[in-house]
């Protein structure tokens, strides 16, 4: 397609409403960033709504589309996520987080700078945290963050989010667990008593919405499918069980390779380096939205995807 109008110089951002309304305001600081590196470029970039027919007739306009939090519909389109922590970003094929560019990639401990690992990772965890991460303990439950559709096994799932509680439960009849639940998720009643009843003989098994952050510092380790909660754990040096596939998998324990009760069994003793991973995963695989080098980074990220830029 090279030389064709598919890539002329025209790039459209859909955004939601509310994301729209910011960025017209210049209110959305890597849009921002964006339009910026592009139209030094010589682009004309248009920013539209999300809604209705828009996304779908983004595939017959020639130039090049960008979705923020939705997959891209066609070639020449990208998606635009939050990297979990403001202000990086990454730039994507796929709107599904485990099949973002990072997830394919092998971590090599070996080749951080630890020292540069660890200060940055105690700066993060003192502006994240406030303090909450400074003295983690493992002298608490057994963490188990859940997000949405409880008694469904989705397929990047190893099972179910119930299923998941009561494998959890039968790895550890006697250890205190708590499970949270997700403050912006609706849970049904049929839903809530399948998780009652996966956990109804354990006196020691509490259930909360929130407190993420409380539960992260003192909590053993934290059980999830692929819950941000697990990336905020390893600032706080708990370790993962995941039982779904994520973009921040590889310092966890996969359920999808190592089995539930392996995984499980396995997660007291398990101690990678957590800050080298997270200066890994964040600085050197995501964009940092007011870097230097930020609009340098961006056209090479576009680039990287193919996009014709010159």
């Amino acid at each position: 397609m090279a030389g064709s109008s598919a890539h002329k110089k025209i790039l459209r951002i859909y955004l939601s409403d509310r994301r729209l309304a910011q960025a017209r305001a210049g209110h959305f600081h890597m849009i921002d960033r964006i339009r910026e590196t592009l139209e030094a470029r010589g682009f004309r970039v248009e920013l539209r709504s999300n809604q209705g027919h828009e996304r779908i007739k983004s595939t017959a306009r020639a130039g090049y589309a960008l979705f923020h939090m939705e997959d891209p519909l066609h070639d020449r389109g990208l998606t635009l996520r939050l990297s979990y922590i403001f202000p990086f970003w990454r730039l994507e094929k796929s709107g599904k987080r485990w099949e973002f560019d990072v997830a394919r990639k092998t971590y090599n401990p070996a080749e951080i700078d630890t020292d540069l690992a660890s200060a940055w990772a105690k700066r993060w965890r003192g502006y994240l945290f406030k303090g909450l991460a400074n003295e983690p303990r493992r002298d608490g439950p057994i963490y188990i963050a859940l997000q949405g559709r409880l008694t469904q096994h989705r397929s990047f799932q190893s099972m179910s989010p119930v299923e998941m509680v009561k494998a959890t439960c039968q790895a550890y009849p006697t250890t205190p667990i708590l499970i949270g639940l997700h403050p912006n998720e609706t849970y049904s009643d049929q839903e809530m008593t399948a998780l009652h009843d996966v956990c109804a003989d354990r006196p020691d098994v509490s259930i909360q919405t929130g407190g993420m952050e409380d539960a992260l510092k003192t909590c053993r380790f934290v059980v999830t499918q692929n819950s941000s909660a697990a990336l905020m754990g390893f600032f706080f040096h708990k370790p993962a069980v995941l039982f779904g596939l994520i973009d921040f998998h590889h310092i966890g324990l996969k359920v999808r390779d190592m089995g539930s009760k392996a995984a499980l069994l396995a997660a007291p003793d398990h101690t990678p380096d957590f800050d080298s991973y997270l200066y890994w995963f964040t600085m050197e695989n995501a964009i940092k939205a007011d870097a230097p080098d930020i609009h340098e980074r961006i056209a090479d990220r576009l680039i990287e995807h193919g996009w014709q830029l010159e």
